[in-house]
């Protein structure tokens, strides 16, 4: 699955950069194409300017030719059609000036064939005249056109309204700025928010002005676009779901695993408690079947000592069983929202020093000691005293399991006052300790200290949770400070009675 995943999020990674990357291109190609449609509407503007300049010279010498008497080889509307550099046709038809259709339109009708000879002869004139006026503009362009200040020959409002022609047509509705610079470089004028220090170099599209200058190219147009980023990625907005969707199908995923995997610990801690339980519950009931197989036997029956023996076993091994029953039956707490209390306000040292008193004879047959340094002053605590002497039983009971066996058992359980009305008990042993990673977990359901497998000291991993519990239904709190081979700290902390 893991593989699959990362396999499903490559290919449509890859996906999406090669549909960004077309995208790009094709947005770059309609760009390049426009800033070269803006370059030649450019050079047609300046052969425009050139060849109305030369029509007027020509009109001006035509009326003074007029006034002085001379015959004017003017047409009234000429139209010129040329080709430029980058094979495009482009026409220009300049109204005006004296020419000879007027002459042809007032002279004396000589006959069909004077009348043909005439409009050949007006043609030919005709043909003449664009030839020298073309000729004219184009040495006019040569010599003249590069010396003309670059505002003159591509003004910014000009260029902005093709630029913005040019998009549109191939649908690039996009903002843009834009800057004229010279070879070298610099920006000789550009647009309001152009700015060079924030545009990164692969984010500009250049393009020559009047490259057919003698001097060759001189100045460049340079244009970028604020938002190109945006108008790519909302051109490929339909990728998002998919993205959306295999990401949420990712957090499932790798929740699943996490479930799967505590799932597989619960599991594990699970057939432990049931093997400790099953030997816990094996050896009692052994004992009473054998107990209840000497029974039948007369000679047996017939000793009122060996009697009292195996009555003793019997009773001894019901309340050892009993005992692993009802821990086992502390189970069932885990599961419920709300455990039932039965409070009271007791006074929690006595309760104490009643428990080590009993426990005193369990520690004594291991060679121990225990004591009680019960020093707080108010120890009124409000708790159900059945579950209070569990919990201080439990951890007793864990202290003597793990104990040392280097040196002898010593129990210390003690209480004192803390502020804001709140009592200190205190559990301390000197036994094996806890390791480190071990005290992030001894308060879960079947964990085992040490590990989780050692049955030299049998449990069902129930105790310690049972008392974090308890503790936390008495609104207190609990914690624990272990060093390994050196000894384990319990402290718990309640709030005292308000009465």
């Amino acid at each position: 699955m893991a593989i699959a995943f990362v396999g499903l999020l490559c290919i449509q990674i890859f996906y999406m950069r090669n549909i960004v990357q077309i995208r790009y291109e094709q947005f770059a190609q309609g760009v390049r194409q426009s800033l070269i449609a803006v370059a030649i509407h450019l050079e047609q503007d300046e052969a425009k300017h050139f060849l109305e300049e030369d029509v007027r010279q020509v009109e001006t010498s035509a009326v003074v030719a007029q006034y002085m008497g001379d015959p004017v080889p003017t047409l009234g509307g000429i139209k010129y059609s040329f080709i430029t550099s980058t094979g495009l046709e482009a026409d220009l038809t300049i109204k005006g000036g004296i020419g000879t259709i007027s002459k042809l339109q007032s002279a004396p009708t000589g006959g069909l064939d004077a009348h043909y000879q005439n409009i050949q002869d007006s043609y030919r004139s005709r043909y003449l005249y664009q030839k020298g006026v073309l000729d004219d503009v184009i040495i006019n362009i040569m010599s003249k056109a590069s010396d003309r200040p670059i505002t003159e020959r591509a003004d910014s409002a000009r260029i902005s309204i093709y630029l913005r022609q040019e998009l549109d047509t191939l649908g690039l509705t996009v903002p843009f700025e834009f800057a004229v610079a010279n070879y070298a470089g610099t920006v000789l004028y550009k647009s309001a928010e152009y700015k060079t220090n924030d545009i990164a170099k692969n984010n500009i599209f250049t393009q020559a002005l009047f490259h057919n200058d003698l001097t060759g190219p001189n100045h460049f147009l340079k244009v970028y676009f604020p938002t190109t980023t945006d108008y790519i990625f909302s051109s490929i907005s339909f990728m998002v779901p998919a993205f959306a969707f295999t990401f949420i199908l990712l957090i499932i995923f790798v929740y699943t695993i996490i479930v799967a995997f505590r799932q597989k610990k619960l599991t594990e801690m699970k057939n432990d408690f049931i093997n400790n339980m099953t030997h816990e519950f094996k050896t009692p009931i052994s004992s009473i079947s054998l107990a209840a197989q000497m029974l039948n036997d007369q000679s047996v029956r017939k000793s009122p000592a060996m009697l009292q023996q195996i009555s003793t076993v019997i009773t001894d091994e019901t309340k050892r069983l009993r005992f692993q029953v009802e821990k086992v039956l502390q189970m069932s707490m885990f599961d419920r929202q709300k455990t039932t209390l039965k409070l009271d306000e007791i006074d929690a040292n006595a309760a104490i020093y009643n428990i080590v008193n009993t426990f005193k004879l369990k520690v004594e047959k291991y060679g121990g000691s225990i004591s009680a340094n019960l020093d707080a002053l108010d120890a009124i605590v409000t708790v159900d005293e059945m579950h209070f002497t569990n919990v201080i039983f439990n951890l007793l009971d864990n202290a003597v399991k793990y104990r040392s066996e280097e040196r002898p058992l010593h129990l210390t359980v003690a209480s004192r006052d803390l502020a804001n009305e709140r009592l200190e008990i205190t559990v301390e042993d000197n036994g094996i300790g806890i390791r480190r990673d071990d005290l992030k977990k001894i308060f879960e359901k079947f964990y085992r200290v040490s590990t989780g497998n050692r049955h030299d000291v049998k449990g069902f991993g129930l105790g310690l949770a049972y008392v974090h519990k308890m503790i936390t239904e008495l609104h207190g709190e609990i914690s624990v400070e272990s060093e390994l081979n050196v000894g384990t700290k319990f402290i718990i902390i309640l709030p005292l009675s308000k009465n």
